[in-house]
């Protein structure tokens, strides 16, 4: 029963974080920072990875990590550098954009 409650609340706040992002801000950062990586549909191109199909908890996680300094994958040093500026917000709406257009 207390897994069933964590997993409808680990939900309820997951929607929320969606539902919170800017779908708008989140698309012109994706056009503008990382569509030229990782492509215009978020399928990666080159050495870049996919992000279609990830969650948003998923990439906010990774971005937070990136903007930490953190190196998390053979292209860290790329990533460092543009996340080390991302605000919350930005993350928040670059994560959901992502999730919610590129399935």
């Amino acid at each position: 029963m207390v897994r069933i409650v964590m997993c409808a609340i680990t939900f309820a706040l997951l929607s929320t974080h969606l539902q919170a992002a800017d779908q708008e801000a989140g698309k012109n950062l994706y056009l503008n920072n990382c569509a030229q990586c990782h492509g215009p549909t978020a399928k990666g191109m080159a050495s870049f990875p996919s992000l279609a199909g990830r969650d948003a908890s998923y990439l906010k996680s990774r971005l937070e990590t990136y903007r930490a300094g953190e190196r998390v994958g053979a292209n860290s040093g790329l990533m460092i550098p543009n996340a080390r500026n991302l605000s919350d917000e930005d993350i928040t709406n670059l994560s959901g954009f992502i999730s919610q257009n590129f399935k």
